[in-house]
């Protein structure tokens, strides 16, 4: 009995195979023969194909979104990095800017202090300057620690620019020759008129939206060329003679229309002040 159903599974093994070969030689027959239409494979490919663009068009559409958001990372990522080129180049040009600013001030800084060689000098720094008082005053950073003293008069740029009116330990107030309060000091100046005479003055006031000092209670009516230098007197005993303030710009009457009145354009500007130099005379040590 158990011979009888081995035999008979081989004969059906055979069978299959039979048939499986005679499938594989008809389709090729009939995929040979190109006037006979393979309806089976087509049929058979056209379900191949439908189940493959059924997979594919996910995979595809997956694909192409995957693509797309890489790319958009990528594209705000390059964007962000260039944000931040951006900005750091913008820093380092205002930091340079700045530098190059500084450099220059430090620069004539130096060259006024070695041209004063007659003055004790001490170099300080602006601390703060309020918009109040923007034209009036402003505070350093040197005070009696350093041997600052009141009326010391102070210098920036190539200019006088005013005098120390208040001393602390570690830091002092400049009125600056901007300054038109009645109640602040007056330098006195003089200039050579053109006939080689001294015209000896005191700076009066200030006309801001020129930027020209004025200079009254001048003591001859003699000419003066536009462009003299004009320099501090020394009158007083306080004030150092021979610091610099600016240079004539044009020469008019008084209020009453009698005396003659100087105006100067300042050596320094005083919007722009940000480190100065405080002078004495040598002789007061």
């Amino acid at each position: 009995m158990q011979k009888f159903f081995s035999n008979r599974r081989l004969v059906i093994a055979v069978i299959i195979l039979v048939v499986c070969f005679g499938l594989m030689a008809g389709s090729v027959s009939l995929r040979n023969r190109r006037n006979t239409p393979p309806i089976i494979q087509q049929f058979g490919n056209d379900i191949v194909g439908f189940v493959d663009s059924a997979v594919a068009l996910p995979v595809n559409w997956a694909q192409t979104s995957v693509s797309s958001i890489n790319g958009l990372m990528n594209t705000y990522s390059e964007n962000r990095e260039l944000k931040q080129q951006v900005t750091e180049l913008a820093q380092t040009k205002v930091r340079d800017q700045t530098l190059a600013h500084e450099n220059k001030q430090l620069k004539q800084q130096l060259k006024l202090n070695n041209s004063m060689t007659d003055y004790n000098t001490v170099t300080a720094a602006v601390l703060m300057r309020t918009p109040s008082s923007w034209q009036r005053q402003l505070v350093i950073n040197k005070g009696q620690s350093s041997g600052i003293k009141k009326n010391m008069p102070v210098m920036s740029g190539s200019g006088l620019i005013g005098r120390i009116t208040e001393v602390n330990k570690t830091n002092s107030k400049v009125e600056l020759l901007s300054d038109t309060s009645e109640s602040s000091n007056r330098f006195a100046i003089t200039v050579n008129a053109q006939n080689g005479k001294v015209i000896n003055g005191i700076i009066t006031g200030y006309d801001a939206a020129n930027n020209e000092l004025e200079i009254g209670q001048v003591t001859s009516k003699a000419k003066v060329k536009k462009g003299t230098k004009v320099v501090t007197s020394g009158m007083g005993g306080i004030t150092p003679k021979g610091l610099y303030v600016g240079r004539v710009s044009h020469v008019g009457k008084d209020d009453y229309g009698l005396a003659q009145k100087i105006y100067i354009t300042p050596a320094t500007d005083f919007n722009d002040i940000n480190i100065v130099t405080v002078a004495e005379a040598a002789s007061q040590e």
